[in-house]
Formats: structure tokens, sequence, C-alpha cells
């Protein structure tokens, strides 16, 4: 089975086409490959393939006003498919849509991107509209 590793063409464009009005969070949810692959060959694990990814797409997050908003460490899946595990977990907050358009179309962050789709085996990102929380649960 093939993993979803970047989004295609028409899924880019439903993003674009939500509202631009405010910040938007975006939950990663990551599986990284044992070893990277590289189209060169190359022989690093896929966690350091991602860690070059972060390095390098870093500054460009960071310039667009993106944050890291909540991080945590997979334990267990709960309710779900048992085999369903991720490396990686975190919810990446921008300023707006259009910020986080701003950094993937950036020159520097296309060339970082290798090292992601290199590292991951299969993703899931999430685009969510921030909300207050409620008292209770489906408030």
């Amino acid at each position: 089975m093939t993993g979803y590793v970047n989004p295609d063409k028409e899924t880019f464009a439903a993003f674009r086409a939500l509202p631009d009005d405010g910040p938007i969070h975006m939950l990663n949810l990551v599986r990284l490959r044992e070893w990277a692959g590289y189209e060169d060959g190359r022989k690093v694990s896929g966690k350091e393939a991602y860690r070059a990814y972060g390095r390098e797409s870093g500054p460009i997050f960071r310039r667009v006003g993106g944050k890291q908003h909540w991080v945590g460490r997979f334990d267990l899946m709960l309710t779900g498919p048992k085999d369903e595990k991720w490396d990686l977990v975190f919810i990446a907050e921008y300023p707006s849509g259009a910020s986080f358009v701003e950094m993937i179309r950036d020159p520097a962050y296309r060339e970082a991107v290798k090292h992601r789709t290199a590292a991951v085996a299969d993703s899931r990102l999430v685009r969510l509209k921030p909300l207050p929380p409620g008292e209770n649960f489906g408030e």
C-alpha cells in the first residue's frame, strides 16, 4: 500500500478556496520510513531525513509566522485501526491559509521538501479552524 505524502492538486485547490479569515491549525500525523527514499540513493534513516526537512524549512516556517502549537508522543490507537501508528504528531499554527501557501511556494521550502518526501511513509495533514473550547464535548 502506498501512503499519503503530499496533497494532490484538487485537494490543494480546495484548501485555497476555503475562507482565509484568521489563523489555521494543521494537524500532522507522520509515519516515517525506516530508511529514507532519496532519488540519489543516499543512505540515511527516515528520522534523519525528516530532521533535515525541519532544519531547512524551519526558517521559512517562522518567517511566514508559523509556530508549533502542540506536539505529543503517540502511545496507542484506542479507537481506529490497531496497526495505525504515528512517529510524529503535532499541530502547526499559521496566521492564515495564505501564509501556509506562501511557505510551500517559497523556493527554499520547495528544496527542503525533498527531505520530507524521502522521509515519510504515510501521513495525514488536516486543516483546522481554531475555535474557543466549550464546557463539554461537542460544544
